[in-house]
């Protein structure tokens, strides 16, 4: 992600829980399933201030049909404990969501 992208992913954060974030670092994950990838991007890490239960979010963005961008900004808290398990949970809820 560019220096461009931060800005958008600080105001998601702060749009989707609540708190100032200040960028970390970028984290290169990869999440298979079965031999194949299903998602594969950078997580961008955050500290937060202001939330009261979470020091850390871990944030990215994708595109979806159009030119609109989807973006998921994940709490560190248990069982989310860095981008991978971020990146999961994201995974596990945008199913769940798909079979309601």
């Amino acid at each position: 992600m560019d220096a461009a992208g931060l800005p958008a992913l600080i105001e998601a954060i702060r749009h989707l829980h609540g708190a100032a974030a200040t960028w970390v670092e970028s984290v290169p994950v990869r999440e298979t399933w079965q031999g194949a990838t299903v998602w594969e991007g950078e997580v961008q890490v955050f500290d937060l201030a202001g939330h009261p239960t979470a020091s850390r979010a871990y944030a990215w963005s994708h595109a979806t049909e159009g030119e609109r961008r989807r973006f998921v900004a994940v709490l560190h808290a248990p069982p989310v404990v860095d981008p991978v398990t971020a990146v999961r949970a994201a995974i596990g809820a945008e199913y769940r969501q798909r079979q309601n």
